[in-house]
């Protein structure tokens, strides 16, 4: 029974005993949440505003390709709540710091960018930010356009939503 209750002990303090000091985790977690933010910037927002099945794969392999450099092989649950606190932490500042500047908002979130103005629709913006003409037709659908002379606005937002307003009517 004493045999037993030791390997007991020894198993609940592999649980807990971190391979590494505490702040090696927090310096990986905040240098791939970094990495991965900037690389989502980069991506676009159309990427991160109208997920399809293969961006969820994407993610997903995102999130596995990332693990192991956060977590630097440790698989104790002390380990698990060091990143994760930490990845709270960075998430939390983050929105702190979009709150309260609008540089630092505009850097992380982009700005909206105008797609067609006045039944003109820009392609070459299409094009650079990714919105593949059957997106943009889908969106004109689901704001009840049913023809691009109809545009008054099309604004690809922050979120990778694309809002329209009709023209005025005379």
């Amino acid at each position: 029974m004493a045999a037993a209750t030791g390997v007991l002990e020894i198993a609940v303090n592999d649980l807990f005993q971190l391979s590494a000091p505490w702040w090696h985790f927090v310096l990986r977690a905040v240098v791939v949440y970094v990495m991965v933010m900037v690389l989502m910037r980069l991506s676009g927002k159309r990427a991160v505003g109208q997920f399809t099945p293969f961006d969820l794969v994407l993610l997903i392999l995102i999130g596995n390709a990332v693990q192991n450099g956060i977590n630097g092989g440790d698989n104790s649950l002390s380990g698990a709540a060091v990143m994760a606190t930490t990845l709270i932490v960075l998430n939390y500042v983050v929105a702190l710091l979009i709150a309260r500047n609008r540089r630092i908002e505009k850097w992380v979130e982009g700005v909206p960018v105008l797609l067609a103005r006045d039944g003109q629709v820009f392609q070459q913006v299409l094009r650079r930010e990714l919105v593949s003409d059957d997106d943009f037709a889908e969106a004109l659908r689901m704001n009840g356009v049913g023809d691009v002379g109809e545009i008054g606005l099309a604004v690809l937002e922050t979120n990778g939503h694309i809002s329209v307003v009709l023209r005025k009517r005379d």
